[in-house]
């Protein structure tokens, strides 16, 4: 029976198709895949985001650019050249072209100069220094700030809870820029006679305003941050390990740093990131009204209002600010929608 040639016409089955695998046809049906925690995973993902990589590519220029370049071009951004007043791009004073006709090498200026004979490009490069440190260390403050308040007010909960929460809401409603104004007045004096002392220099740099904007992200800003936390926390300190580590003995504030904000670490890192663009924002909107850092140090914010004052005569003197600004915004917006992707599990594929 076994030796019959099979009708090609039959629906009759084999045997044979039914026999166990050999482990040698086993193995090659195994796909192996090296297993990964949350963090490779979100990385692994965010590789993939070309947009976002793309974004942080940007931001790494203007990191660049910001921190590394203006030690290395050949101007200063308070340095007052004689006769360059109010230069185009690319244009030279009467002085730098009797240089260039002799022979000698003048640096060009990029993007020309302002009205006190200052090289532009390198204001710009100072400015974007500025606002970027603003963005980054305001919103450092923010997230330790936010993510501790909306922690304990989570985990303690009752009245307690209900007490913090009412504080943020009052907090909303406080006008920061009415706030600003006055801290920089009420702060001017003591900060003047502070920034005489060793070591305090930097102050009497950024000016009175400029700490008054640090102390309101400090005192106001980290609400929303507040809420997104606590949040989280309402629903991980339900969690078995929460329940486990009470116990074993643990105090509150070790399940808080140890358990619970471990475990909304990719929700901090995503809202940290998506507050750079809106601190860099808020920065820059004061500045133009006049409430950022204190001449001669330069912001995108004073450069813009700068503009705008001869802006029927030199109207080029926005572009550079007002472009650096939409920039930086939209590459930290769209990386902080990459990591969104990345690392909120809610979004995994």
């Amino acid at each position: 029976m076994e030796n019959l040639k099979k009708n090609p016409l039959s629906l009759q089955l084999n045997v044979e198709d039914f026999a166990p695998a050999s482990n040698d046809e086993k193995k090659s049906l195994v796909v192996m895949r090296e297993s990964v925690n949350f963090w490779k995973d979100g990385m692994r993902r965010l590789r993939k985001n070309k947009i976002a990589m793309v974004s942080l590519v940007v931001i790494l220029l203007i990191a660049f650019m910001a921190y590394v370049l203006p030690s290395l071009w050949p101007y200063s951004y308070e340095q007052q050249i004689k006769g360059s007043n109010n230069l185009a791009p690319f244009e030279y004073s009467a002085a730098e072209q009797k240089l260039i006709d002799q022979g000698e090498s003048v640096f060009p200026h990029i993007l020309g100069t302002d009205r006190m004979g200052r090289d532009f490009a390198v204001r710009v490069m100072m400015g974007t220094r500025v606002s970027l440190s603003v963005g980054l260390l305001a919103s450092v403050l923010v997230l330790l700030i936010g993510a501790t308040y909306g922690a304990i007010s989570a985990f303690a909960g009752g009245w307690i809870d209900n007490i913090m929460m009412r504080i943020t809401d009052i907090l909303y409603t406080i006008p920061d820029i009415l706030l600003i104004i006055l801290l920089a007045m009420a702060i001017k004096e003591p900060l003047e006679s502070l920034a005489t002392k060793p070591g305090f220099g930097w102050m009497q740099k950024l000016g009175p305003n400029m700490v008054s904007i640090f102390i309101i992200f400090a005192l106001l800003y980290w609400v929303g941050m507040a809420r997104i936390v606590r949040s989280q926390v309402l629903t991980l300190k339900e969690s078995e390990y929460v329940t486990a580590a009470r116990a074993l003995g643990a105090s509150g504030g070790r399940i808080i740093k140890k358990h619970l904000l471990t475990n909304c670490m990719g929700t901090l890192i995503v809202t940290t990131t998506l507050q750079i663009p809106s601190s860099i924002f808020t920065e820059s909107y004061l500045s133009f009204l006049g409430l950022g850092v204190a001449a001669p140090m330069p912001s995108l914010g004073s450069l813009a209002t700068d503009a705008v004052k001869g802006m029927n005569t030199y109207p080029v003197l926005l572009i550079a600010p007002a472009l650096m600004i939409s920039i930086m915004i939209l590459v930290f917006n769209l990386f902080g929608d990459g990591l969104r992707d990345a690392f909120d599990p809610k979004l995994k594929s």
